[in-house]
């Protein structure tokens, strides 16, 4: 482990980022450009530890992956042309990488054996592997399959129609990309829509996949042609920024080139409803992922209700919203954010366990938290949990405290945002 202590004497931030490329379209990238036939072409790839761990798996079943910087070339025969690996595919710390490489490998033609690390082998896998069984997908694993290391023995899939008990987009993608070697129609049904970066890949890929209403459809037997992927700026990673700029004294920051896919920008709309002083100003470079230019300054923030249908939309930074909303004043309550729990940690628990250290006001409920504001916040020691969305937060945090903020475990961060730090230093 890496301990960081952080003391910034409450700067004001100032000047422009841009963040790194989108973990989710980083991930899937990698993974459709080595289903599809011929080379694909990616800018913009996020050189985090996650990302790293795709391409790692796809290497060990014989893709050829050359990374240049930024800049990733694909070069695959198609799933046909895969070989068996002769190595364990190791997803590191990846919820991702090992969800949505279930739904590959089950309909593939090799067998194959999947672990992570300590995080990932205490996070639920049933989720995905039960629709994919009822597809006739061959998986064994510790715990009847909850659980890491898991062995995929590649079959041929049936298309099942599943109506989906949580918003998840890992595993409505792993369902969907199993669906594509299935016999039949596949669809998935959504009470709540996730995030749809898979749909729009699969499209750009060559795909017939049809969304209508939360009801997302995808006939099997179709085959994906490589292509060009843009990356744009993860909007997890910006919120980090956007909370800083808004609550960092004298501050001004732009960031450029932010994914704003409508199924991830709740961010936005819960900063804009706190009143955050912010301009969203929308590129016009017909990517299949939406951008914008987002400016932040430092604002004056009223606590506000955080629930329903925009959860799935910011689920990822509800971490860096509780920080936010010790600073606002009033109450903010989230709420209807069970999955948290199921994170790289219970984030929940880790979230009001670290933010209590530095002093605020702040709750556990079932499904959530409640925050008080505005409160000044104080140096403390904070724990991790090996989770980089906490991580950040208690580095954020860092920025606004008397006192010194020390992470016991900052290493974790380089999951996706290696340059973190670096980004910290270039506006303070």
């Amino acid at each position: 482990m890496s301990e960081k202590v952080l003391q910034y004497n409450k700067p004001s931030l100032q000047g422009s980022l841009t963040v790194p490329g989108d973990k989710s379209v980083s991930h899937r990238s990698v993974m459709f450009g080595a289903i599809a036939s011929g080379t694909t072409t990616v800018e913009g790839f996020l050189l985090g530890e996650d990302c790293l761990s795709t391409i790692d798996c796809f290497q060990k079943l014989g893709v050829q992956i050359e990374v240049e910087g930024t800049n990733v070339t694909i070069h695959s025969p198609g799933m046909e042309g895969w070989q068996e690996p002769t190595e364990v595919l190791y997803t590191g710390n990846s919820g991702t990488t090992t969800r949505l490489m279930l739904g590959i490998l089950a309909g593939s033609t090799v067998h194959s054996v999947m672990t992570g690390d300590a995080s990932i082998g205490k996070r639920p896998m049933r989720r995905v592997i039960d629709p994919l069984r009822q597809m006739g997908a061959q998986i064994t694993g510790r715990a009847d399959g909850q659980y890491t290391p898991l062995a995929i023995q590649g079959t041929k899939l049936q298309a099942i129609d599943y109506k989906m008990p949580v918003a998840s987009a890992q595993v409505k993608s792993a369902i969907l990309l199993a669906g594509l070697r299935a016999e039949g129609t596949t669809i998935v049904r959504e009470m709540d829509v996730s995030r749809d970066h898979t749909e729009r890949m699969l499209r750009q890929f060559g795909a017939h996949v049809e969304v209508d209403n939360g009801v997302v459809s995808i006939e099997g037997g179709q085959a994906l042609n490589g292509t060009h992927v843009s990356v744009p700026g993860d909007i997890s990673s910006a919120a980090f920024f956007l909370v800083a700029g808004a609550i960092c004294e004298n501050s001004q920051l732009t960031l450029n080139n932010v994914g704003i896919n409508p199924t991830r920008d709740g961010i936005i709309e819960v900063l804009q409803k706190m009143g955050a002083t912010m301009t969203v100003t929308p590129n016009d470079d017909n990517q299949a992922e939406p951008t914008a230019t987002i400016q932040i300054a430092t604002s004056s923030l009223t606590g506000t209700v955080i629930e329903g249908d925009i959860i799935p939309r910011l689920i990822d930074e509800i971490p860096i919203l509780a920080l936010l909303a010790t600073q606002a004043h009033g109450q903010t309550i989230i709420k209807d954010a069970e999955e948290l729990k199921v994170k790289e940690t219970d984030r929940i628990t880790a979230v009001v366990t670290e933010l209590k250290k530095l002093g605020a006001q702040i709750e556990a409920t079932e499904d959530g938290m409640i925050i008080e504001g505005p409160t000044p916040l104080k140096g403390a020691n904070l724990q991790t949990y090996g989770d980089h969305r906490i991580g950040m937060m208690g580095a954020v945090a860092a920025l606004i405290t008397d006192g010194a903020v020390t992470l016991d475990d900052a290493q974790c961060i380089a999951v996706s945002y290696p340059s973190f730090f670096e980004h910290i230093e270039a506006v303070k």
